[in-house]
């Protein structure tokens, strides 16, 4: 809110600003050029005023509703049921409606170029100081130029420093500053306790090298034993194994064998019972359809019986032709002689 004044104040002292201009006679006069500037400012002046009224609203966060309470890592989810405010709905509008009057008066007072008369037609030029031209071709040109050749530098001599101070010069006697016998005492003794102490070192080294080596032997000892009894527990355990395993594929194929002659013994029980009493209906069946016959009954029925019966017919059949052939005989000799005989 705040800010929004001191805007206001801004445009109102610019505006009061550009009123008044300084003539030639040092007397401030009213530029119109200025007032018209000054209406504009004016009207953004009551737009901003109008804007600042409409927004100075106060209201407890409490009950406001753009504040989300919960926590801060859930997403707020809106009821769709939920209504919007009517009010709210207005406001909304009134500031668009507001806020597009707004833009339609600044692009009014928008100072624009002047639309080109009729039959001519506005052309972009340069309006700098300095005209340059402009083209899409850059020229270019190639130009040469060789130094003058410069003679080899001399080498820079060593810098010497000036001289200062005063010669002084003293006599020294052979053995004055150095006493061999006394100044190598230090020495030898540094030198021997060193050896004596290389020496120690390299005998404590020679005995724990020794006592690895023994320890190294006793490990490889106790290690090889401890790997042939792992081995020879293996090869036992491997044997139980394999052993277990042979057993259990034992009683597996006994169970299997045992399993089968049960389911044997069960089927052959349920066959006799149910071929007990099938068994007389097939063979009867089988029987009464041929199948099972006495080789002379199936001759004689295929052999005798046919033969038989044709014989049978040919000797009925002579007789009865040859009844036939008596009954005609006498019926002709009925009619010849009876007929013809009173007497008869």
């Amino acid at each position: 809110m705040k800010k929004d004044y001191l805007q206001i104040f801004q445009l109102h002292f610019k505006s009061k600003a550009t009123w008044l201009k300084l003539g030639h006679s040092g007397v401030f006069q009213q530029d119109n050029n200025a007032k018209h500037k000054s209406n504009c400012y004016c009207m953004h002046l009551n737009e901003l005023s109008s804007s600042c009224r409409t927004k100075r609203h106060y209201g407890n966060i409490m009950y406001d509703r753009r504040v989300v309470r919960g926590n801060t890592y859930a997403k707020h989810i809106i009821p769709t049921t939920a209504q919007p405010d009517p009010a709210e709905i207005r406001r909304q509008q009134a500031n668009r409606r507001r806020a597009i009057a707004r833009k339609q008066a600044r692009e009014q007072f928008r100072p624009n170029t002047p639309e080109a008369l009729e039959g001519r037609k506005h052309t972009d030029v340069q309006t700098e100081l300095y005209l340059e031209e402009l083209s899409n071709i850059i020229a270019t040109t190639d130009i040469e130029c060789q130094t003058d050749p410069f003679l080899d530098r001399p080498a820079t001599p060593l810098f010497i420093p000036a001289k200062s101070g005063k010669d002084v010069e003293t006599q020294i006697e052979e053995g004055e500053l150095f006493d061999f016998d006394v100044e190598v005492q230090p020495v030898l003794e540094v030198l021997v306790g060193k050896t004596i102490e290389q020496s120690l070192l390299e005998v404590m080294e020679e005995e724990e090298l020794a006592c690895l080596k023994a320890q190294q032997r006793a490990f490889e000892e106790l290690r090889n034993n401890e790997l042939a009894e792992v081995q020879r527990l293996q090869e036992m355990e491997r044997r139980h194994n394999e052993e277990k395993e042979r057993r259990i594929a034992q009683q597996r194929e006994v169970l299997r064998k045992e399993k089968e002659i049960a389911e044997k013994i069960a089927a052959r029980a349920y066959t006799q019972q149910y071929l007990a009493g099938l068994l007389p209906a097939v063979f009867t069946s089988l029987r009464s359809h041929g199948y099972f016959y006495n080789p002379v009954e199936k001759d004689i029925e295929t052999n005798f019986f046919p033969w038989l019966m044709d014989e049978v017919n040919n000797r009925v059949e002579r007789r009865c032709t040859a009844r036939e052939i008596l009954d005609s005989k006498r019926h002709c000799y009925f009619i010849l002689f009876v007929d013809d005989n009173p007497f008869f």
